[in-house]
């Protein structure tokens, strides 16, 4: 299986008339093509009936006999572009006008019998107080559910055998320190602390950067198969300000519990 890169990047090379970026199961190289399409990973063949979204947008299209879509939405700001298929692990990445204006491969991975899609959807914490300089503001959707997310689900036995990775399909928003000196967003006086995650109640990362495919070990020792599981996200909160807590926006979508 790939590496997933947690800082997307695309390499664009002139090889024919039309270039397209491949998206692999959350890594990016180059390819060339004359539509947009999605393809099997291992096989490159085309998966036909593939949901394509753009959330913010409310646009959503799916692929067809050849795997090819179109993106037919005015995408002017960075989005977050998902896409599902029973069968095979969600995928999304953050997009831009210039990205979109190019034909778009997307590889999806097959699932296994141990991965868990935990949701597909796109959540918003933290409390809708939030700068128009704070990072990804413009691609945000919906209105806060609260300062944390948490959900459980059950993990097959077979999973003590592997290892596995909570994996975060696209998260934005996030405006720590180190989000600050990346350029991540133009905020000048404060930031915040790191989102932190918990699985079982034992904290297992704190999310420094906004970004696709994010991956995150999960001790085998927390995993309580036969159980219900809970992973809980918590968002950061603003650490200059004192009279009262001040917490993050963040969005998020596509959690999964991948094992290799």
């Amino acid at each position: 299986m790939k590496q997933i890169i947690i800082c997307i990047l695309i390499f664009l090379f002139s090889t024919v008339h039309v270039y397209s970026a491949v998206m692999e199961g959350g890594v990016s190289k180059t390819g060339a093509g004359n539509f947009s399409r999605v393809v099997d990973n291992a096989t490159n063949l085309p998966v036909s009936g593939a949901k394509v979204s753009l959330p913010k947008e409310n646009y959503t299209t799916f692929s067809d006999s050849a795997g090819a879509f179109s993106l037919d939405a005015n995408i002017k700001n960075p989005t977050i572009m998902s896409v599902e298929k029973e069968g095979y692990r969600p995928f999304s990445l953050t997009i831009d006008a210039k990205t979109a204006a190019k034909p778009i491969v997307v590889g999806i991975e097959k699932s296994n019998i141990q991965d868990v899609i935990i949701s597909s959807e796109m959540f918003h914490l933290g409390d809708d107080n939030y700068s128009e300089t704070s990072a990804n503001s413009s691609e945000f959707k919906g209105k806060s559910i609260g300062p944390f997310y948490s959900k459980t689900f059950r993990i097959a036995a077979s999973a003590l055998s592997k290892k596995n990775y909570l994996v975060i399909g696209s998260i934005i928003g996030i405006d720590t320190l180190l989000a600050r000196k990346m350029k991540q967003n133009s905020i000048v006086n404060s930031f915040s602390s790191a989102p932190e995650v918990y699985f079982n109640g034992s904290k297992i990362a704190e999310i420094q950067l906004n970004g696709d495919g994010q991956r995150i070990k999960i001790p085998n020792h927390l995993l309580r198969p036969g159980q219900l599981n809970e992973i809980t996200i918590k968002t950061g909160h603003n650490l200059k300000q004192t009279a009262y807590i001040d917490y993050d926006d963040i969005e998020f979508m596509n959690l999964t519990i991948q094992s290799e």
